[in-house]
């Protein structure tokens, strides 16, 4: 093994295995990403706080929410390929660095302005730690069977951080005040800066060529845009405004393809996309991102506003599922390690999701368990078709080429969540809008939080008649949607076992 604090252009091209030091520096790096993820959903629960010492206006308070993974999306490719360029170790502190810098700043911010600008620099943070560790996790671990393994945990943790950062967040401001949700990142990325330049190998393309940076501001225009028409249809719905931004991302995103095909140099190589496996690991991700999302709009909204439970209550009851992800994996990397083919496994984590779905389409208004099974089930097949698709996306692509491949399944699953949450959510939205009667009050007619907030201003019995029929409804829609879920999924399961079958082990 090349001595980790030396600067390297490739890593070792035997298949040598990996010892204690490489194991410690995963778990270091298992850190920074655990955070990364997390930061997705901590101000769920710190928001009323922030707005009562802040007081940000209904726009900035919306960008407080929405600017982080914004940022984190739009720059994921760039961050990617730089790194290819620069040394993926370099980049990585330097994310560190801007991640707790940012972390600070935001936990003291004095206004609503302070803490979005506190907020980009967090997304631009996470946009190079994201593809950096996915990087250099492909350059410390060389056996493909030790891979497998490492990739299957980190996407245990890249999936468990969502849900325990909004369950974080609410203990956090519980018991200390809004600013504690960021300070609990200096730790880690203190730690990562310490040991990193003395544990981490440095990798990077040996013949990078000139970097494009044309294909820079072409790249974010393609992305944010889209991301953002998505995310707001199903809350708004179909508002000009959210079907240009869609459109005018559309437009960017075919001028970046042409940037890609026609200049010497490209951020993208189209080359990449040919890889053994790569583009159908690359459709996949964003189909199991788009079910995933999907389903958590509803569970969460379901846990709160159908059964009644308080948000910390109902993050607590939502972690739950999550106990079965660690093994999920790596148990995967087990059976196709041990011979299974590994479309057919890709497969199998599809149709359980499937069957997650297929649990939540059976739920009622009272149904705790079901659908806490139901996520459960949804989250095991996703971390096993997540670790399979990495692991196959990352061992095909060229070693050089890490930080780009990494950073387009991860911008891949940031545009599958964007459209579960447009796609699913416009089903469920437009079933709960059949199901409410047209006598309804109008605001009741639109979301299930409108019903209950007007139902809190009626008398008793009506007030409680539409809380019900409310809640009926949302029930309905949610089971619309999951029924839609499983038949995308199923569709899935048979192009993954056709797509990757005899895809290699």
């Amino acid at each position: 093994m090349t001595n980790p604090t030396s600067t390297t252009t490739a890593p070792p091209t035997t298949n040598s295995l990996a010892g204690r030091r490489e194991w410690t520096a995963l778990g270091v790096l298992m850190l920074p990403l655990l955070l990364v993820s997390m930061d997705v959903s901590v101000l769920y629960f710190a928001l009323p706080a922030i707005g009562a010492d802040l007081a940000p206006s209904g726009t900035q308070q919306l960008w407080i929410l929405d600017i982080y993974g914004f940022v984190l999306a739009g720059l994921l490719m760039t961050m990617g390929a730089l790194g290819d360029r620069i040394g993926r170790r370099r980049l990585l502190l330097f994310g560190a660095a801007a991640f707790g810098g940012a972390s600070l700043l935001a936990a003291y911010a004095d206004s609503a302005g302070t803490l979005i600008a506190a907020r980009a620099v967090l997304g631009l943070g996470g946009a190079t730690l994201m593809p950096s560790t996915m990087a250099l996790l492909r350059t410390m671990f060389t056996d493909p069977g030790q891979r497998a393994k490492a990739i299957g945990l980190w996407s245990g943790v890249m999936t468990g951080g969502i849900a325990l950062g909004s369950v974080m967040s609410g203990i956090l401001v519980e018991h200390f005040w809004w600013g504690s949700v960021f300070l609990v990142n200096l730790p880690a990325m203190a730690l990562l800066l310490l040991i990193g330049p003395f544990l981490l190998p440095e990798s990077r393309n040996p013949s990078p060529g000139r970097f494009d940076w044309l294909s820079v501001p072409l790249s974010t225009a393609a992305v944010l845009p889209v991301i953002y028409g998505v995310k707001e249809i199903p809350s708004e719905g179909w508002h000009p405004l959210y079907v240009v931004s869609v459109t005018v991302g559309l437009l960017f995103a075919a001028l970046f393809v042409h940037r890609q095909r026609t200049t010497g140099s490209p951020l993208i190589p189209p080359a990449l996309l040919k890889g053994r496996g790569f583009t159908p690991a690359l459709v996949l991700n964003l189909v199991a991102s788009l079910a995933m999302m999907g389903s958590a709009i509803f569970t969460t909204q379901y846990l709160q506003s159908v059964l009644g439970m308080s948000p910390l209550a109902a993050a607590l009851w939502s972690l739950l599922p999550s106990v079965f992800i660690g093994a999920a994996g790596p148990l995967t990397a087990q059976l196709v390690q041990r011979g299974a083919d590994r479309g057919y496994v890709v497969a199998g984590g599809f149709a359980a999701m499937a069957a997650g779905f297929v649990l939540l389409a059976l739920i009622g208004t009272d149904s705790l368990w079901l659908v806490l099974a139901g996520a459960g089930v949804l989250a095991c097949g996703m971390v096993a078709i997540v670790s399979q698709l990495t692991d196959l996306a990352m061992t095909g692509a060229p070693v050089e080429r890490a930080g780009t491949a990494s950073s387009l399944l991860e911008t891949a699953a940031e545009f599958g969540g964007a459209l579960g949450m447009a796609v699913l959510g416009s089903i469920g939205t437009a079933v709960y809008r059949h199901e409410m009667p047209a006598t309804a009050p109008a605001g009741a007619r639109e979301t299930l939080g409108g019903a209950l907030a007007t139902a809190s201003r009626l008398p008793g019995p009506a007030g409680e008649a539409l809380t019900r029929t409310a809640r009926e409804a949302f029930t309905s829609g949610m089971q619309g949607a999951a029924i839609a879920g499983a038949v995308l999924l199923a569709g899935a399961a048979v192009g993954a076992g056709v797509t990757l079958r005899r895809s290699g082990k």
